[in-house]
């Protein structure tokens, strides 16, 4: 190994081992990672620059102030309030309704916002219809979790994924490019949830007292429930052109019109512009804790490229993988992105296992693209912890959870979601 693979592997044990460890603010471990890179020479400045400048960032700095600006103006609010009077009328049936709902719109929306938003009203209306709210809440949190993948701007892991495959040199994913898998995957975990999450969680114990949650997990939450209050007062003027604006973002970069990155900041301005948000409630709705986190996951993800680890790791492994196929490839791929995306951030997790990703394919001497959905389908999927994902961690507070409750519906589902989508991916994107 080269000087600088040695240094890069040392950065990469020490940011995963900070990570695991959760008690530095992820953003800070993830910057201070990429300063190491950068004051020994291991990554050059400009490719620091074009990893704070890359469309991703740029793409998911603006949809978070489009969605803010949604938020502000009280309509998601307003949906929710009418999702409460449908429940009121359907009883468990439209909490279900309220929870794909909810799941349809974090194919689009952040679904921290959502979950922050709709969690009370399940809370409540389970308890008015005499149902235990357990049986909806994790449901709840893990139906937005399947919805944000089924879309390029669902998540931020998708669009981290595309951006690093882009650096690569593979061609960018469309806007509804993976929805079809999304949908598929989601659809199974949705109906194991319909099904199974009553029996599983219905009858469950709730936790005895406070149990303190993690510094982990308090910096995975991310996002302060305050910003996020259900009773906005409903302003239309602003509801509509933020509603009308987000419309235009998804159509221009459907059509391909223009990138995502560019028709969201074009969106995200004219928002200001508007005055249907202020430049300061702007700043308030970036979010800079998951951006800068970003940021430095791809800095510390370039170098393993940059300086030929990722390809010396895949060389390493590519022996015996090639007798396996490159379907075992995948299932192996997505089983370990599974298995790291519940110890760490899923932006981390993206970032670092995408370059191998690509690695792996070309050793293969097969199409990367499976191997690419394969990560953005498995790197949003914690499921088996409280602690994998943020909306995990507030309906795990406010259903007062045991730990083994996530265990017990998540690892099941884990594993579902995992033979589905190893079993379909192939179907729409050969090797």
């Amino acid at each position: 190994m080269t000087s600088p693979q040695l240094v890069t592997l040392a950065v990469l044990l020490s940011v995963v081992a900070a990570l695991i460890w959760g008690k530095v603010r992820s953003d800070v471990v993830a910057l201070a990672g990429a300063a190491v890179l950068l004051g020994t020479r291991t990554i050059r400045p400009v490719e620091v620059q074009g990893a704070f400048a890359s469309p991703a960032i740029i793409a998911l700095a603006s949809l978070f102030v489009i969605a803010y600006a949604m938020e502000l103006s009280g309509l998601l609010g307003l949906i929710i309030r009418g999702a409460t009077r449908l429940c009121a009328r359907l009883g468990a049936l439209g909490l279900w309704i309220v929870i794909a709902v909810s799941g349809a719109a974090s194919a689009f929306l952040n679904n921290t916002p959502i979950v922050v938003l709709a969690a009370p009203v399940v809370k409540d209306v389970a308890e008015s219809l005499n149902l235990s709210p357990k049986r909806f809440l994790i449901p709840l949190s893990y139906v937005t979790i399947l919805g944000g993948a089924c879309t390029l701007i669902g998540t931020s892991t998708n669009l981290l994924v595309n951006d690093m495959a882009r650096n690569a040199g593979q061609p960018v994913f469309s806007m509804f490019e993976i929805t079809p898998v999304g949908l598929v995957v989601g659809l199974a975990g949705g109906l194991y949830l319909f099904l199974f999450g009553g029996r599983l969680l219905g009858h469950s114990p709730s936790r005895s007292g406070e149990v303190a949650l993690p510094e982990k997990a308090e910096s995975a939450a991310g996002d302060d429930p305050s910003v996020f209050p259900l009773d906005r007062p409903f302003r239309p003027f602003e509801a509509v052109a933020s509603l009308v604006v987000f419309v235009g973002v998804v159509t221009v970069a459907a059509l391909g019109v223009a990138p995502i990155a560019a028709s969201a900041f074009s969106g995200a301005v004219l928002l200001v512009v508007l005055r249907v948000i202020s430049a300061e409630d702007a700043y308030k709705g970036l979010r800079p804790e998951i951006l800068l986190l970003i940021a430095g996951m791809v800095v510390v993800g370039l170098s393993l490229e940059v300086t030929g680890l990722a390809a010396l790791a895949t060389n390493a492994l590519v022996g015996w993988v090639t007798a396996l196929g490159p379907w075992m490839a995948l299932a192996l791929l997505y089983g370990a992105t599974l298995f790291l995306t519940e110890i760490l951030s899923n932006a981390a997790v993206a970032v670092l296992l995408t370059p191998v990703a690509v690695a792996l394919a070309e050793s293969l001497g097969v199409n990367p693209r499976p191997f690419l959905v394969g990560i953005m389908m498995a790197a949003s999927a914690a499921f088996a912890t409280p602690f994998g994902y943020q909306t995990n961690v507030l309906v795990y507070q406010m259903g007062r959870y045991s730990y083994l409750d996530f265990v017990r519906i998540g690892v099941p589902l884990n594993l579902l979601t995992w033979l589905v989508g190893v079993a379909i991916i192939p179907f729409f994107f050969p090797f």
